[in-house]
């Protein structure tokens, strides 16, 4: 199913929940909704449901009109499956019945399908791998079970646009990960349009073809997973997804001079026009480097965690504090005097390309002396 989103906006009284959205999700992709708590994306969720009502805009479906200014189609009368976050199955019901009602209720349900009701559920049932758990009540389930039975039972009917309320927040993080690959392997075999609502970024860049990172009621940025960590257009996307570090400094062309230094020269091939015009630079944590001596951006180590893999150090630099991930052999203590620099190879392959060098990277790596 297609989805297009026009100028949409919600108000709860005085509150702006949403503000001018304009979204278009296309047929058999995998959207993100990305952002924290509060910035209107299960609000758009419920909107595409049709739980609630526009304040402006329009929202087509299929080119079929579902909602506009004070009209709305309701849930039930638009071809969708919805998964919860609370999984939200009915505790009298036993597995192989809570994915066999829609099949009964569901309005788009081909005719065939509710003929062969039984083999659909057991099609779902090894979809989601509980093909032994049908006779199963909820209460005999655990987490992780009882959210592959609601997926189930959400993709039984077969609906043309599948929306999920941050389905895995309530797991714990091998649960995560273990659904986290499922989904994916669900939406490669049915090829459903999925509209995933998440404040988790790295769910986001693992599971989706696109991401929509939100704030305050506002579309920031809308990307595939690599032009948003990559290519972050605002202070707000670039801290949010993958938490970089936000430098302050001046710029001379694609020459970065952190805290304003012109003894350190700091080559980055692309930074957005607005970070570009306000002075600043994103650098994530794994793109610089510590040492005890040499050129770069002096501080004071303030904190350090082990990380297993790696170290996670914290280290203040006029009053300012950045966060450096370095590997298990550079090992530094609490109040140690550290150089910051920026990482050679990760510059190269971490920072996308400048564009007017295309996707030639050998051609970047000769253009770019780093130090």
């Amino acid at each position: 199913m297609s989805t297009s989103i026009r100028q949409v906006s919600k108000r709860f009284n005085q509150t702006s929940a949403l503000s001018s959205i304009d979204l278009s999700i296309e047929d058999g992709e995998f959207v993100a909704i990305l952002g924290p708590s509060g910035c209107g994306k299960t609000t758009l969720l419920r909107l595409l449901a049709g739980f609630d009502t526009p304040t402006e805009g329009e929202i087509d479906m299929n080119g079929k009109l579902v909602a506009q200014k004070g009209r709305r189609i309701p849930p039930e009368q638009r071809n969708i499956g919805m998964v919860f976050q609370s999984f939200a199955l009915w505790p009298h019901m036993k597995v192989k019945e809570q994915i066999r009602f829609p099949l009964r209720y569901h309005h788009f349900v081909e005719k065939q399908l509710q003929e062969k009701a039984d083999e659909r559920v057991g099609e779902m049932l090894s979809l989601v791998g509980l093909e032994d758990f049908g006779e199963r009540m909820p209460h005999e389930l655990s987490g992780g079970q009882k959210q592959r039975v609601a997926i189930a039972r959400a993709l039984a009917p077969k609906p043309s646009l599948l929306l999920m309320d941050e389905p895995l927040s309530s797991l714990d993080a091998e649960l995560r990960m273990e659904l986290r690959n499922e989904i994916q392997r669900i939406h490669r075999k049915t090829h459903i349009s999925i509209v995933y609502v998440t404040h988790d970024q790295s769910e986001a860049l693992a599971m989706a073809d696109k991401i929509v990172v939100m704030k305050d009621g506002k579309i920031e940025q809308v990307g595939t997973p690599e032009e948003i960590y990559r290519k972050p257009k605002t202070v707000f996307v670039a801290a949010f997804v993958g938490k970089a570090n936000i430098f302050r400094g001046s710029w001379n062309n694609s020459i970065f001079h952190p805290f304003g230094d012109n003894r350190i020269h700091w080559t980055v091939p692309y930074v957005s026009e607005n970070l570009y015009k306000e002075q600043l630079c994103p650098i994530r944590p794994e793109q610089l480097g510590l040492s005890k001596q040499g050129s770069g951006v002096e501080g004071i180590v303030r904190n350090a965690q082990f990380q297993g893999k790696e170290m996670h150090y914290t280290v203040e630099v006029q009053g300012e504090l950045i966060l450096v991930h370095c590997g298990l052999f550079e090992q530094f203590k609490i109040g140690d005097k550290v150089v910051i620099q920026l990482k050679q190879q990760n510059t190269v392959n971490d920072f996308l390309f400048d564009e007017r060098l295309g996707n030639d990277r050998s051609k970047l790596r000769e253009t770019i002396p780093l130090h």
